[in-house]
């Protein structure tokens, strides 16, 4: 059933706090050690491996002896910084003992929304892989404000799946995979063996977050697979628990969820755009070009908008609604958001009579814009 996964040869694995620490006491160091050993199999068998690993902020709660998750930025940044000395040091002397070299890469967002950083942080993945180093990858939670954060390490993970093009993401968490409902709550539910990722009904099956140490839930792991499938990476989600869970599910065993990406993946250039967790702005379309866009693979022109949201400049990214406020794509604009309120709801041929010069007759080029 989990077929797919034999022919992956490039992984991201993001293993999930409940499985680097002890419910939060710190780091769980002989749970360090099995993914170590557990990696260090796979990189045998020739795959190339990024692991995304939570736990810098658990580690740092322990270490200054705080038995709740703050909630005010500046404590959490101060846990992480504290923890992160501690979790790359304890990642750093496993992986040795186990004849790996490791690499510590933290990044924010805007490390990938700004498209000159995104080349070099891609560069870099790349080529510690080809050295056959191990990229232990984190959010650089001590520089992060709500407003550029990824989140949680689940979407950090499909970001980094389709920075460096990754043949599948494997999500470990406490849990056994993705279940038609909360088994804590529903005693009917079942696992899902199998599904497509982005199908909207996984949306609506997946729960909150459950634990007080980790952030993410079970539906940040299926907008993760979403995200991760636009490059074309399969996502399993699966327990850590289980006994040499990598090297079993890269064999073709059947553990957990797997959620497969559709044969098409966006180009590398277009991945960039729809990973913006951010926007600088955003752009409403009438019926009609909703339309356009997304049934007939059309530009989007400035007589199709009805409302400019937020401040920009040309070049930004941008979302683009619809009539009901749903975000259905992104996209480069050709215009200033001043300039964009003035020639919206106008036909193109009156651009250059409105703004005295036309740089594009477009809005958002179809070459610039990606449906979500």
């Amino acid at each position: 059933m989990k077929t797919v996964l034999t022919q992956a040869k490039r992984i991201v694995v993001k293993v999930g706090s409940s499985l680097v620490t002890n419910s939060g006491e710190g780091l769980d160091v002989s749970a360090l050690n099995n993914w170590a050993d557990q990696i260090g199999v796979l990189r045998k068998s020739g795959y190339e491996v990024v692991l995304v690993s939570s736990g810098a902020i658990a580690e740092g709660m322990q270490r200054l002896g705080w038995k709740q998750r703050p909630s005010a930025v500046h404590e959490l940044q101060a846990a992480a910084a504290v923890g992160q000395m501690g979790l790359v040091q304890a990642y750093e002397r496993i992986f040795r003992e186990f004849g790996l070299l490791s690499a510590q890469v933290l990044l924010t967002h805007a490390d990938l929304a700004d498209r000159e950083r995104y080349l070099n942080a891609r560069s870099t993945l790349r080529t510690l892989l080809t050295l056959g180093v191990i990229p232990i990858i984190n959010e650089n939670d001590t520089v992060v404000t709500d407003e550029i954060k990824f989140g949680d390490n689940d979407t950090l993970g499909a970001l980094v799946a389709n920075l460096i093009e990754a043949d599948a993401l494997v999500i470990l968490t406490d849990q056994i995979g993705l279940f038609t409902a909360d088994p804590r709550k529903d005693a009917s539910a079942t696992l899902i063996s199998e599904a497509q990722a982005g199908d909207a009904k996984l949306e609506l099956m997946a729960g909150g977050a459950g634990s007080s140490i980790g952030r993410g839930g079970m539906i940040t792991k299926v907008l993760a697979a979403k995200r991760a499938a636009r490059s074309g990476a399969h996502t399993v989600i699966a327990s850590g628990h289980e006994k040499d869970v990598l090297p079993r599910l890269l064999q073709g065993e059947s553990i957990g969820t797997l959620l497969v990406a559709p044969d098409l993946s966006l180009d590398a250039r277009k991945q960039w755009i729809a990973d913006h967790l951010q926007v600088s702005g955003k752009v409403t379309l009438d019926a009609g070009a909703l339309r356009a866009l997304k049934n007939e693979g059309k530009s989007l022109l400035p007589i199709g908008v009805t409302q400019i949201t937020g401040e920009f400049q040309r070049g930004a990214v941008v979302g683009v609604l619809d009539t009901e406020g749903h975000d259905i794509a992104r996209g480069l604009i050709n215009y200033s958001a001043a300039e964009a309120r003035r020639i919206a709801g106008k036909p193109s041929g009156e651009i250059e009579s409105i703004l005295g010069y036309v740089d594009e007759s477009e809005l958002i080029h179809r070459d610039n814009l990606v449906l979500l």
